[in-house]
């Protein structure tokens, strides 16, 4: 079995080198491969350049985009590059840790679930605000609440799903809306998700924190959307 974990990378040229290393060494099952699609969605900052020099022949590959699209945009594009039979998503900005990569893939080879989520509500959370965590609890309860779910993150980085299953939803988001959409499209499907405890250490805007009050609001709208127009 091959892992493919897909990281869209914008301006993180400070943590992307550390996050590489704690993905390569993350815990797999037993005879399993990975392998780590870096998507670099336009950096501006010398992410790009150092991308090129952590690249590792199939283990390691690089994706450039010419300009910024946002991290649904690079996610799909990631999807379409990957050759495992699971993919998993992961953040470059070290809010996530991979070792819980065990946990997430646990359910899915046991056949218990389809989807695995890994839930910052049921695990351990550090310096979330307030703020992030009202707009999280907020999404997860509209997500629930039209599609008839029983999430408790429904905003989690931290999706993993067969890489055919994946490609079957025909996501269309382009930034931080994906997480929106993906929620809609599984859980309309009724397919089988299962939620488990991970670690989440947030960080703020000050130490480049992408994700904004108004990408909240999107994702609402996108909920609506996916619900009522789709």
């Amino acid at each position: 079995m091959k892992l493919s974990i897909l990281v869209p990378v914008f301006n993180e040229r400070s943590r992307v080198e550390e996050l590489l290393d704690r993905v390569l060494h993350a815990p797999l099952p037993p005879r399993w491969m990975r392998e780590v699609l870096l998507i670099d969605d336009g950096s501006t900052d010398g992410t790009s350049e150092l991308l090129d020099a952590l690249a590792q022949g199939d283990l390691v590959r690089v994706h450039h985009s010419p300009v910024n699209c946002g991290k649904g945009t690079s996610v799909r594009i990631g999807l379409k590059l990957a050759t495992g039979e699971y993919a998993l998503i992961q953040d470059a900005d070290l809010e996530y840790d991979p070792q819980d990569y065990p946990l997430l893939l646990e359910p899915l080879l046991t056949g218990r679930a389809d989807v695995v989520y890994g839930s910052r509500f049921l695990g351990s959370r550090q310096g979330m605000s307030f703020s992030h965590v009202l707009g999280n609890r907020l999404l997860t309860w509209t997500a629930n609440l039209l599609f008839g779910g029983r999430l408790t993150d429904a905003y989690t980085c931290y999706k993993v799903m067969p890489l055919l299953l994946a490609r079957s939803l025909d996501l269309r988001a382009r930034d931080f809306d994906l997480e929106a959409e993906i929620t809609a499209r599984v859980l309309s499907r009724r397919l089988r998700i299962q939620e488990v405890p991970i670690r989440y250490c947030a960080r703020t805007g000050r130490e480049g924190k992408k994700i904004r009050k108004m990408d909240g609001l999107l994702g609402w709208l996108a909920l609506l959307r996916y619900r009522f127009l789709s």
